[in-house]
């Protein structure tokens, strides 16, 4: 099975680009979808980004923490800056703010790149458009809502007792109220919406230039998995719990003909997950 016969069996046929049809009276041809090296590249860049803006953050404090103590000795000045980096507030607010920076950039380079495929419903297209039936989002906040539950109790099982941390959760439960709630909407919104446009948009399509769905779907599963262990400190009995997510993601952005409804249950899911470490918080200062 290909692209061609997802679109076929759609309920709503993909809007080509009339800009694409053949000279020659043929069927309009599908753009041209972005290559797997070029969406491998983008996804790396984009955590590379957040890298090097979390670098420049910390040095634009130390020079500033510098040039405020001039005359102070250097070990005196590096104490000062480690001080202001393990304040309850310093990561969350490196994250705020070098995330959205990241997100921005490789949208605006995606959008650029291929212009043509941004509102395209089916693969190659991302799917920046509404679903075929609005009944999609539906679909999607029940999928985000029961598959924290679900992925939480495979972990469980495959843990063994051991404990899954996540770096997310620990710099939201370090931080005061107003920047955990600051925090927890980037988490249900920028991150959501630039990682599904970055696997469910651009590899996808990536994906299934070269492979048929099954292993398309199969490889943007396990990547994505993959790309969020460094995140859980390697404890690889998390990776279930994040390729069914990936799985369910898919399965919403191949058949809606849009990315929204995967932006919605990839939102929710987070949301869930923030909600339980608020009530965490709670319980722990009650």
């Amino acid at each position: 099975m290909n692209t061609r016969s997802i679109m076929a069996t759609s309920d709503t046929p993909p809007l080509l680009p009339t800009s694409a049809a053949s000279g020659h009276g043929g069927p309009p041809q599908l753009p041209q979808a972005p290559g797997l090296w070029a969406a491998l590249g983008l996804i790396g860049l984009y955590f590379l980004l957040q890298f090097a803006l979390s670098v420049a953050a910390g040095f634009v404090v130390g020079l500033t923490v510098g040039l405020g103590h001039i005359g102070e000795t250097v070990a005196r000045i590096r104490e000062q800056v480690t001080a202001i980096m393990q304040r309850p507030d310093a990561l969350p607010l490196m994250v705020v703010v070098t995330v959205p920076l990241a997100a921005l950039i490789v949208m605006t380079l995606a959008r650029r790149s291929w212009p043509r495929l941004w509102t395209q419903a089916y693969p190659p297209g991302f799917g920046m458009r509404r679903p075929a039936s609005p009944a999609f989002f539906g679909i999607a906040a029940i999928v985000g809502l029961l598959l924290p539950p679900l992925g939480g109790m495979i972990t469980e099982w495959l843990a063994h007792g051991q404990p899954v941390t996540q770096n997310v959760a620990q710099m939201g439960q370090n931080a005061t109220p107003v920047m955990r709630a600051v925090f927890a909407l980037m988490v249900v919104s920028i991150g959501p919406l630039v990682e599904e446009l970055l696997f469910r948009g651009v590899l996808l399509s990536a994906l299934l230039r070269r492979f048929p769905v099954a292993w398309s779907v199969a490889g943007c599963v396990v990547l994505f998995g993959l790309v969020h262990l460094p995140g859980l400190h390697f404890r690889w009995f998390a990776l279930p719990d994040l390729m069914l997510l990936a799985l369910a993601l898919c399965w919403l952005r191949l058949k809606s003909g849009s990315l929204w409804p995967s932006v919605v249950a990839h939102g929710v899911n987070n949301m869930v997950a923030m909600v339980a470490l608020f009530v965490a918080v709670a319980q722990h200062h009650a």
